[in-house]
C-alpha cells in the first residue's frame, strides 16, 4: 500500500507540473498580446484532465534513463498543446456544447474563432516541439499527420453499419495510439537509448492508447461522470466504436435489424434494449478482454528494459488506465 501510495504521490505531483507550465506558457502568451484567442484557449485548457500523455512521455523518458526533466518537458507540453488543438476541433465535429464542465470555444464564441483557436493551439504546440532535433520534429509531423487522415476516415464511417474491426483500429492508432506512441518513442530518443529500446517504448505507447480508446468506448455506454460528456454521447454523434462493431458483426435476422434501427435512430430511452443487444452477443465482455490484452502487450513491452522507479509506476499505471481511477 505505501508504494502504490508513494506512485500515485509521484503522479499528482508530475500532474501539477505539467499544469504549472501549461499555465506559465499560455499566460505569457497573453501578456505578449495574443489577445481572446489565448484567453479562450486557456480557459478550455485549463478546465482540467489527467494530462496523460505528457506524464506518460516524462516517466518513458526517465525510465529510459533520461536525466534531465528540463529536456524533455518542453516536448511534454508541446505534445498536450497539441492534444488541446484536436479537441476543440473535435468538438466542433461533434457540436458539442461542453467538455469537462466548461463551455467549448465554439458553442461560447462561434465556429469561425473555434477553429482558428484549435489551429492556434496546434502552432503553440508545434512552436514548443520544433526546437528539438530534426528526428523528433518529423515524429510529431507525422503523428499530426495521421490524426488528420483519421479524421477523414472516421467521419466517412459516421453511421456507416458496415464498418469493419480493422477500420476502427486504423482510425484508433491514427488519432488516440498514435499521439501515445510518438510521445514514448520521441521520450527515448531524447534519453538517447538505444533503437530497440525506442521501438519497446513505442510499441508501449501504441498498446497504451489503443486500450484507452477502447475503455473510452466502453464508459461512453455505461455512462462516467469522468468521460466530462453524457452516457451514449458517441452513439448519438453516429460513432462506429468497437462494442457496436462487435455486435453488428455477431448479430444475424431480427437482431441485427433491431440493432441496426436502434443505432440509426438512437434515443435514451432505447438505452436499456441496446444495451441488452450488446449483452446478447457479448460485445461489452469482449471489449474488456481485448482492453485487457492490450494493456498486457503493453508491459510485456518494457519488462525488458531496465527497471527504475519509473518503468515501475509506467506499469503500475498501465493496470489502472482501465478504471480511469488516474
Amino acid at each position: 500500500m505505501g508504494e502504490e501510495s508513494e506512485f500515485q504521490s509521484t503522479l499528482a505531483s508530475l500532474q501539477e507540473k505539467v499544469n504549472q507550465l501549461l499555465e506559465t506558457h499560455l499566460d505569457k502568451q497573453i501578456e505578449k498580446g495574443a489577445g481572446e484567442v489565448a484567453v479562450e484557449s486557456k480557459r478550455v485548457v485549463m478546465a482540467g484532465g489527467k494530462r496523460l500523455r505528457p506524464v506518460i512521455m516524462i516517466l518513458a523518458y526517465q525510465a529510459c534513463g533520461g536525466k534531465i526533466d528540463d529536456d524533455i518537458l518542453p516536448l511534454a507540453i508541446a505534445f498536450e498543446l497539441i492534444h488541446a488543438a484536436t479537441l476543440v476541433h473535435d468538438d466542433i465535429y461533434d457540436d458539442a456544447e461542453k467538455r469537462r464542465g466548461v463551455e467549448t470555444i465554439h458553442s461560447a464564441k462561434g465556429l469561425a474563432k473555434g477553429v482558428i483557436a484549435g489551429d492556434w493551439l496546434f502552432v503553440q504546440g508545434f512552436g514548443l516541439g520544433g526546437k528539438y532535433q530534426e528526428e523528433i520534429v518529423d515524429l510529431v509531423s507525422e503523428y499530426c499527420s495521421n490524426i488528420a487522415q483519421s479524421e477523414f476516415l472516421q467521419l466517412d464511417r459516421v453511421m456507416d453499419l458496415k464498418t469493419s474491426p480493422e477500420d476502427y483500429l486504423s482510425i484508433v492508432i491514427g488519432k488516440t495510439a498514435g499521439p501515445f506512441a510518438a510521445a514514448c518513442k520521441a521520450a527515448a530518443i531524447l534519453a538517447e537509448t538505444s533503437i530497440e529500446q525506442q521501438i519497446q517504448m513505442e510499441t508501449f505507447g501504441k498498446e497504451i492508447g489503443i486500450a484507452f480508446q477502447l475503455v473510452d468506448d466502453l464508459l461512453d455506454i455505461r455512462g462516467d461522470e469522468r468521460m466530462g460528456k453524457p452516457r451514449g454521447a458517441d452513439i448519438h454523434e453516429g460513432k462506429m466504436t468497437l462494442p457496436l462493431i462487435h455486435s453488428l458483426t455477431l448479430s444475424h435476422g431480427e437482431r441485427r435489424t433491431k440493432l441496426a434501427h436502434l443505432i440509426e435512430h438512437f434515443e435514451d430511452r432505447y438505452f436499456d434494449e441496446f444495451i441488452a443487444l450488446l449483452n446478447a452477443s457479448d460485445s461489452l465482455n469482449y471489449t474488456e478482454i481485448l482492453i485487457q490484452n492490450h494493456i498486457e502487450r503493453a508491459k510485456n513491452a518494457i519488462l525488458s528494459l531496465p527497471q527504475n522507479k519509473a518503468t515501475e509506476i509506467l506499469i503500475w499505471l498501465t493496470d489502472f488506465l482501465k478504471y480511469r481511477e488516474v
